[in-house]
């Protein structure tokens, strides 16, 4: 098994997931997490927003060989557990851990007491082994998922498709919104982000999975909808030359390029006309990426 919170699951966790497929020798790989994260516990003023909800961590967790995932509430009581009560409690006794394969920077325990050393020690006393996955560098530094939130803050879409060796985007099921964007002509697919904060804001190209037998072109607006007065994060992609109902589809939304900022515009009638110049520079660049 392997633990951690595997947001994003980027390169860094991959290089981590091979050597945990590679320990395992025909075992089931199980990836041992948390929900909440420990930091949206214990400060989640501070809590960085997150790249991937839980259910977003399954297709990327699978794909990369993970064959069970096991989830820890994370709260108090956890939280109160020294590294050695986590050890006995929770990986031999719960989980029946044979081998655990970790980053060479893991910490666990109570106020993080714990690191890979005293994992050394404690395995030796209950029986299992451990193993240090080395971490995996790009461009000179580690990759983390600080790193990738970092780079989509700045806006940089392609760096951090380098770090999570794909694109970032959104996944989940389209849901019923207030049906404005059909009353100002450009529909959407509207996706609740169920996230406190997102990693990055505004208007982009998106690539769109699961609408269509391939993947469509959209104009994607990531945020809370100030010219409305919103206040909850979502996802609304107009897809470019499609029609149809989408409601209850799972659909995954690529963010390809970054389009503008979200702004509050003032009126429906400057929105409807923004929403227009939006699509058709989105439909530019799309035609220009596939030339």
């Amino acid at each position: 098994m392997t633990i951690g919170n595997f947001d994003g699951v980027h390169l860094g966790h991959r290089a981590v997931l091979d050597a945990l497929r590679a320990a395992a020798a025909g075992s089931p790989a199980t990836v041992v997490s948390f929900e909440p994260a420990p930091r949206e516990h214990l400060d989640p003023a501070q809590a960085p927003a997150r790249l991937t909800r839980l259910a977003e961590k399954c297709g990327p967790l699978a794909a990369a060989g993970c064959d069970q995932l096991v989830v820890l509430r994370f709260d108090a009581a956890l939280a109160a557990l020294t590294p050695e009560e986590f050890v006995a409690r929770v990986l031999v006794a719960g989980l029946g851990a044979r081998c655990v394969v970790v980053g060479a920077d893991f910490r666990f325990g109570h106020r993080r007491a714990g690191d890979i050393d005293l994992l050394l020690r404690e395995g030796r006393r209950h029986g299992f082994t451990v193993v240090a996955a080395p971490s995996f560098e790009l461009d000179g530094a580690r990759v983390s998922s600080t790193r990738v939130r970092q780079a989509l803050s700045q806006g940089d879409l392609d760096g951090a498709a380098r770090l999570l060796g794909r694109r970032f985007g959104f996944a989940g099921r389209v849901v019923r919104g207030e049906a404005l964007g059909r009353e100002l002509g450009w529909p959407t697919a509207n996706l609740r982000l169920r996230r406190a904060k997102s990693p990055l804001g505004g208007v982009f190209l998106a690539r769109v999975r699961g609408a269509a037998a391939g993947p469509l072109w959209g104009a994607a607006s990531v945020g809370t909808r100030p010219t409305v007065g919103g206040s909850e994060l979502r996802c609304e992609v107009h897809l470019l030359d499609f029609s149809g109902d989408l409601y209850g589809r799972r659909i995954e939304v690529e963010l390809v390029a970054r389009l503008r900022d979200e702004t509050d515009l003032g009126s429906l009638a400057a929105l409807k006309a923004q929403i227009g110049r939006d699509v058709e520079q989105a439909r530019a660049l799309a035609r220009e990426l596939q030339d």
